[in-house]
């Protein structure tokens, strides 16, 4: 019997979803729970498995094409079944039962109240209702704020990908949005022309402020004549079509070439048409202000080394997608490949000197806005300070017998897990177990209510150094975890916070903070408590040097030992210097006892 592939629910206000790239093509075979398509959503991007084994008979909902939560995305026919009788029967009785509803109200019920209100208000205007006769007025459809979260209340616009009199597709991204938990991008709710901007860049809106308006691609020109009221006979009818003239070599519709631009069209867009399409192609597929890229594919792009300037997107409206810098960038390394074999002998003097010298970097004398998240980790730094007492103790942990262990398991690991085995799962699952035993450093305090709640459970706080800047997302009920779920959750987080997929939810919540600035070297610093916690973990680099050990029968004798420095920064309202000495103590005893080989199966 086919089995059905619906739209799942992928957030608590996540309503519809995007398909961004089908994995497998119609006609292919799919295992159950094997990614079949990659979905997007105003909260997150991730794959959706296949509900069962079979092929692949029918495509319901194709790329760059949104579909509500429920919706049928495709149809999978089992082994031995008719992939091509079976499977569209019941897409084609859902599509008889769905499409009754929107037929009404997205196209007739929203275009004809808009040309019955238009006349009556702008009846002075004759020359626009004869040269746009299927437009109306300039009002639409309003684009709003939504809630972005549990806790977000304002956003602030980052960007506009549309500007006003340009023409927008239904779902198409119209502008990018920064809240204090996460940036998105918010698709347009219609098709249609950008009649007006509400809210301008870096400017911000509470949730369900209206940022703009979209309405018909006729209602453009109806917004032009408001600033021209000082020449209402010989100015109005040459600046009519001027306006219109611009969005028709976009769309080419047929009734804007018939009305009046006929004698224009041979004059000036002749040549505009020969020396435009150059740089239209550049800006729009990514690197200009009038491109879109999203920061996942500018992402990709800026670790595969290519240049999106020289791209030709193939999403909608030449949006550049995550699969056109992939293609590119094996491009690029399958031509460079036969290239070092000839030259071996050529590049044996000259590489030298030119790795010797990195290139400076861009950004050298710039001065830019700061980011939203930026602003908003300054601020909260600065408030961290002087909310609370801080102060750090260090000490010296030798975790040559964890070095060992990890070398010993870190293929078998990788094998059965699929993560690779680093340091910091030991670290995080012996800080849990040291805050369970010293609730006092996994608490939070109320000075104006008089009161220290001490958790109940340790959500752990992972520092990711993503590109946008520092995110702390949270490993909820970290203490339930062993060793390699411990691995597997950080490992994920890390990935999604990096590629810019972590939703809202996930980075809130936090009981307490590790950051591993070890991971670049750094012997050891001191970090600033994330509010309203009362502690936060720094590890310095492992490195390995020679330390004096006290050996039973040999005494004091020097020998090369792995050792790594902790950094406890803490609140001293509520944690005194002996509670975190303590606490470092239990740390460091379980660290260097190094009795893991039970989580390692060795």
């Amino acid at each position: 019997m086919p089995t059905s592939v619906t739209m799942p629910r992928l957030g608590e206000s996540v309503t519809e979803g995007t398909v961004t790239r089908w994995l497998k093509q119609e006609g292919e075979r799919v295992e159950a729970d094997e990614p079949l398509l990659e979905v997007s959503t105003d909260k997150v991007d991730t794959e959706i498995p296949s509900p069962a084994a079979g092929i692949l008979s029918r495509i319901v909902v194709g790329e760059d094409e949104t579909a509500e939560v429920g919706s049928e995305l495709a149809v999978i026919a089992g082994d031995g079944e008719d992939t091509g009788s079976s499977a569209p029967a019941p897409a084609q009785q859902a599509e008889a039962e769905a499409e009754p509803e929107p037929a009404a109200p997205v196209t007739p019920s929203t275009e004809k109240p808009v040309e019955e209100e238009a006349p009556a208000p702008q009846a002075a205007s004759a020359p626009q209702a004869a040269s746009a006769p299927s437009g109306g007025a300039a009002e639409g459809t309003e684009v709003k704020l939504p809630a972005l979260g549990e806790s977000v209340t304002e956003g602030t616009i980052t960007r506009w990908l549309k500007q006003v009199g340009e023409t927008v597709e239904a779902d198409e991204p119209l502008v990018e949005v920064s809240t204090d938990k996460v940036d998105t991008e918010l698709p347009s709710p219609v098709a249609g022309t950008l009649l007006e901007i509400k809210v301008a860049e870096d400017e911000t809106a509470e949730v369900g402020a209206v940022l703009a308006i979209v309405g018909t691609p006729g209602s453009a020109p109806a917004a032009a004549p408001a600033p021209e009221p000082e020449k209402p006979a010989a100015a109005p009818a040459p600046q009519a079509p001027a306006p219109q003239q611009a969005p028709a070599p976009q769309q080419a519709p047929a009734p804007k070439v018939e009305s009046a631009p006929a004698p224009k069209i041979e004059s000036a867009p002749a040549p505009q048409v020969e020396s435009a399409p150059a740089p239209a192609a550049v800006q729009s597929n990514g690197a200009g202000d009038a491109g879109y890229v999203t920061p996942l594919v500018r992402k990709l792009a800026a670790e595969k080394g290519v240049d999106l300037s020289t791209l030709s997107g193939t999403g909608v409206g030449g949006r550049i997608r995550k699969q056109d810098v992939i293609d590119a960038a094996e491009k690029a390394a399958a031509a460079a490949k036969p290239a070092p074999a000839p030259a071996a002998s050529a590049e044996k003097a000259a590489p030298v000197a030119e790795k010797a010298k990195a290139e400076p970097s861009p950004l050298r004398g710039r001065t830019e806005k700061l980011t939203r998240i930026r602003a908003t980790i300054a601020r909260r730094m600065v408030e961290s300070l002087q909310v609370s007492a801080q102060l750090t103790t260090v000490v010296e942990v030798d975790v040559t017998k964890i070095a060992n262990l990890r070398n010993k398991a870190k293929a078998d690991f990788q094998a059965k897990h699929g993560v690779k085995l680093t340091f910091l799962p030991f670290f995080a699952l012996a800080t849990v177990e040291a805050l369970q035993q010293h609730p006092v450093v996994n608490s939070s305090i109320d000075v104006e209510a008089g009161t220290v709640t001490y958790h109940g459970a340790e959500h752990l706080g992972i520092a990711v150094d993503a590109p946008k800047g520092l995110v702390v997302p949270v490993i909820k009920d970290a203490g339930d975890l062993n060793l390699a779920g411990l691995s597997k959750r950080i490992a994920d987080l890390a990935d999604r916070t990096r590629n810019n997929k972590i939703g809202p939810d996930e980075i809130g919540g936090g009981t307490f903070t590790l950051t591993n600035t070890g991971s670049r070297g750094a012997l050891f610093d001191t970090p600033i408590i994330n509010q309203p916690q009362v502690g936060i973990l720094g590890l310095g680099a492992v490195v390995k040097r020679p330390v004096i050990v006290n050996d039973p029968d040999l005494g004091e004798i020097i020998v090369p030992r792995s050792m790594v420095y902790l950094a406890l920064s803490y609140d001293h309202r509520i944690v005194d210097g002996a509670d975190a000495a303590r606490f470092l103590g239990t740390l460091k005893e379980r660290l260097e006892a190094g009795h893991f080989e039970a989580d390692l199966g060795l």
